[in-house]
């Protein structure tokens, strides 16, 4: 049973340096309130800085993943300058996620609803037990998911995306699958070993590139073909004179393993 005085946000990290932060608001079906979200922000601040952090898994504890916004902490004291600062922090620690120098995994079970369909939308990669659900249901309340609507729109197809938006209904698992939401959809008792099959087949890999990988993958997204190739172009000249790309080519071409640090 928890307690008050247990913490919103669990934290875990092994010798690979695969970090693994636990939303731990089970009786709230893990709402981002925003002691949740201070909590998510000062972790992401802290592994954008740790040169020893390779990969980042986002799950939760109990039936949900995410159920979104704590709307009762919302209804409490509404005003327009509450809400805007509430959506500001919101977008930020989103953003956070996006800006990390390593990848950032999601493990879904149960429902990601609203902000917190948003959350497994603004994570690099995604796997889902086959009986969790996914929904944008804001409208169903008066309120359209204008901030989730901006993660889901850059992972779905946009008439996908709208039709959820504008209905709020949900999907399942094997349908966010085939929309581009999630990557993996497992039975749920193997959804942390598919996890970490993800995770193996990723931190072998040199930080560097995956960090101005994951970098140069975002920024592309947001320009014209021309700017995206030059951008691209840029990367991998830079990429490949870094020492783990030499290395990394020399091992290929002398057909041995890389020696990585």
């Amino acid at each position: 049973m928890l307690t008050t005085d247990d913490p919103l946000l669990l934290r875990h990290q092994d010798a690979r340096g695969v970090i693994t932060l636990t939303l731990n608001r089970p009786q709230a079906f893990n709402a981002l309130s925003e002691a949740m979200l201070d909590a998510l922000q000062t972790e992401l601040d802290l592994i954008s800085r740790d040169p020893k952090a390779r990969l980042l898994v986002i799950n939760a504890t109990g039936k949900a993943f995410c159920a979104g916004h704590d709307l009762k902490e919302m209804r409490a004291a509404p005003s327009p300058g509450y809400y805007e600062t509430l959506f500001a922090q919101c977008g930020r620690m989103m953003m956070s996620l996006q800006r990390l120098p390593v990848p950032v995994i999601a493990q879904v079970q149960g429902i990601a609803t609203a902000a917190g369909c948003q959350l497994v939308a603004m994570c690099d990669l995604a796997v889902a037990a086959s009986d969790a659900r996914f929904a944008v249901s804001g409208v169903n309340l008066g309120l359209f998911c204008a901030t989730p609507s901006v993660a889901l729109s850059r992972n779905l197809g946009r008439k996908q995306a709208f039709e959820m938006l504008v209905t709020g209904a949900f999907i399942t698992a094997d349908e966010a699958k085939a929309r581009g939401l999630v990557n993996r959809v497992v039975p749920p008792a193997d959804v942390a070993a598919e996890v970490e099959a993800l995770v193996v087949s990723i931190v072998g890999k040199p930080r560097v590139a995956l960090a101005m990988g994951k970098a140069l993958f975002y920024r592309q997204l947001e320009v014209g073909i021309e700017a995206a190739y030059a951008d691209a172009c840029q990367t991998m000249a830079c990429n490949m004179m870094d020492h783990s790309a030499l290395e990394g080519v020399q091992a290929f071409i002398d057909k041995r393993k890389p020696n990585w640090p």
